[in-house]
């Protein structure tokens, strides 16, 4: 794995992921295990009902490197997120889903993206020429369709807001963070967003989404109208705090 100084922060948000959360957190650590150099995941369990929480410190009892967070309640992905950051000490922070669609096999190129880009900031980008990707065909029609209102809507110099693996130095975090509002799943839009007006460089990279449908994941088998709703109601509010409100101009 590309070798950069410092530490490497691995935030993993998980909701009810008792059925396979053990062995992802296995999966996780022996890659950054052949990196040779200091690492911490830390496992944010946003208020799940089955046995995720329980399985997180099953594993990270042994490991001191994996720390596992809490929440009794499920307060959204961003918030997560924020929290596990709160916690970190890395120099460089990694968002990556407890699920592994996105393997952690693939950080390495997000490395070599960062450093050959001389970016602040590597997405994962479903729309990467070279991304191949596994997972059902409606959620690729979700994803089509939200990515032409937001490039409409933004102007954004990327094509994927939504892909769950991002690398990100610790500066960028603690920028934006603190003028965030969102807790759900337009997160990623506006902390994407933020970033670019603060003159953050973005990179792109290509990834392997393989979907890993179990049957403590029936939640995510389809897209729900009530998330979607959710999702365009937190995206016209980044739109209007951005260019009607002003408000991260005064909130700087």
């Amino acid at each position: 794995m590309e070798k950069f100084e410092g530490k490497l922060t691995v935030l993993m948000p998980a909701y009810q992921e008792g059925a396979g959360i053990y062995d992802n957190i296995g999966e996780t650590l022996e890659i950054l295990s052949e990196s040779n150099r200091d690492f911490e995941i830390i496992v944010i369990d946003d208020g799940s009902s089955d046995n995720t929480y329980e399985e997180a410190v099953r594993f990270a009892g042994e490991d001191p490197r994996i720390r596992i967070i809490r929440n009794r309640t499920n307060i959204g992905k961003g918030s997560a997120l924020r929290e596990g950051f709160g916690k970190s000490a890395g120099d460089l922070v990694v968002f990556i889903d407890a699920d592994l669609d996105l393997h952690p096999r693939q950080l390495q190129v997000f490395f070599e993206f960062m450093r050959r880009e001389d970016a602040d900031v590597v997405i994962g980008s479903k729309r990467h020429p070279q991304s191949r990707l596994y997972y059902p065909f409606h959620r690729k029609i979700v994803s089509a369709v939200y990515f032409f209102l937001v490039k409409l809507m933004f102007r954004l110099p990327i094509h994927d807001t939504q892909t769950g693996l991002k690398l990100f130095k610790r500066q960028v975090l603690e920028t934006v963070f603190p003028q965030m509002l969102v807790k759900k799943f337009a997160f990623d839009l506006e902390l994407l967003v933020l970033a670019h007006r603060h003159g953050f460089r973005i990179a792109e990279a290509p990834v392997v989404v393989d979907y890993r449908p179990n049957i403590g994941r029936k939640i995510k088998r389809w897209v729900r109208p009530g998330d979607i709703y959710t999702t365009w109601w937190d995206t016209m509010a980044i739109f209007y705090r951005l260019y009607i409100l002003r408000h991260y101009e005064k909130n700087r």
